[in-house]
């Protein structure tokens, strides 16, 4: 396949709604609807919530509840999950509520969609009652079913062609398939639906996932492959106020990585406790890919991460525990792009 000419991307935001320590779960709740606000202020394409389960330090549990606030607080940026993980749901149940998402706010919805199930295996369990098979090789199945139900497309012999979305059926959310391996990229590519990969935390399987998603394209809900790159950046006006506020994400990884999830740690907590040079390079592999730095370093680091990667969007992920720092961090990767031309 013949890639078309390269472009400067589209800009967007993953917000996972972090729970500080010593703050409320509203609090995290109302400061990522005030951050996705400040998005569309400055730009930004679409911003999405991810789904978490059983993470203290993560509010983002009902994404699809999360996304009626935000597209309520704002007025056309687009807003989704990133993602709803499917196995943990029924396919009637996604398309019954971003049925009625899409119709309450048309043409902004969103509809990215993962296999893994956002938690631990324990937590898994639960969300799924039993009922809802942890097999890989049934997500193709749950995601022609739930494309079913938006469409009318179950066959006439099929026993779910009696049932009708309401709301539902007619709805038009921009479906994506997430990954951050080559399953979901192939995927994607056979259907014909935009790919966005998870590089913040599998940085090392980006290539091959692209390659994946490109190499087996075929035109279908999009007549050329759009790819999304997932990529934690954090902005402040120096490289060391900007590695200050990078900190609490940094801490908040490793306890994740060693079994022990807590809330984001405040920058004092983070401060007064930084890693070891053990407890760092046990977590270089995701953190390794992160930008971090004043407007220059992240505009430089972004040049020669999209140079090699080309996708059509680029979508901002960063655990920062203050607004005002967040709101600063989004405004300078806004301005670092914007000067890539």
């Amino acid at each position: 396949m013949t890639e078309a000419s390269f472009s400067r991307p589209r800009l967007s935001l993953l917000e996972l709604a972090p729970v500080v320590d010593g703050a409320s779960f509203g609090d995290a709740l109302r400061a990522t609807i005030a951050t996705a606000q400040e998005a569309e202020r400055l730009g930004y394409h679409r911003v999405w919530v991810a789904e978490h389960h059983s993470m203290p330090g993560i509010a983002s549990s009902a994404p699809a509840v999360l996304i009626g606030q935000i597209a309520a607080a704002t007025e056309s940026i687009r807003v989704g999950s990133g993602g709803v993980m499917l196995p943990n749901h029924q396919p009637l149940v996604v398309a019954e509520q971003f049925g009625t998402l899409d119709a309450l706010f048309p043409d902004r919805i969103d509809l990215g969609i993962g296999r893994a199930p956002g938690t631990d295996q324990l937590t898994a369990h639960a969300l799924r009652g039993g009922g809802v098979s942890e097999s890989v090789d049934d997500f193709p199945q749950a995601l022609a079913h739930l494309r079913a139900f938006f469409n009318d497309g179950f066959p006439a012999d099929h026993p779910y062609a009696a049932i009708t979305a309401t709301p539902g059926i007619g709805a038009h959310p921009q479906v994506w398939l997430l990954g951050s391996s080559t399953f979901s990229a192939k995927l994607a590519g056979l259907l014909g639906l935009p790919f966005s990969f998870a590089r913040h935390f599998a940085p090392q399987a980006t290539m091959p996932a692209l390659a994946e998603y490109r190499d087996s394209f075929r035109p279908g809900e999009i007549a050329a492959p759009s790819a999304m790159l997932t990529v934690t950046v954090v902005a402040a006006d120096t490289d060391a106020e900007a590695e200050r506020i990078a900190g609490p994400a940094k801490a908040a990884m490793y306890r994740v990585r060693t079994g022990n999830p807590g809330r984001l740690p405040t920058y004092d907590q983070a401060a007064a406790a930084p890693l070891t040079a053990e407890q760092e390079a046990s977590i270089a592999p995701s953190t390794s890919a992160w930008i971090v730095g004043s407007q220059a370093t992240v505009r430089d680091g972004l040049a020669a991460l999209l140079e090699r990667t080309r996708p059509q969007e680029l979508m901002i992920s960063g655990m920062i525990p203050g607004l005002a720092e967040r709101r600063r961090s989004l405004a300078l990767i806004r301005a670092a792009v914007d000067e890539l031309g």
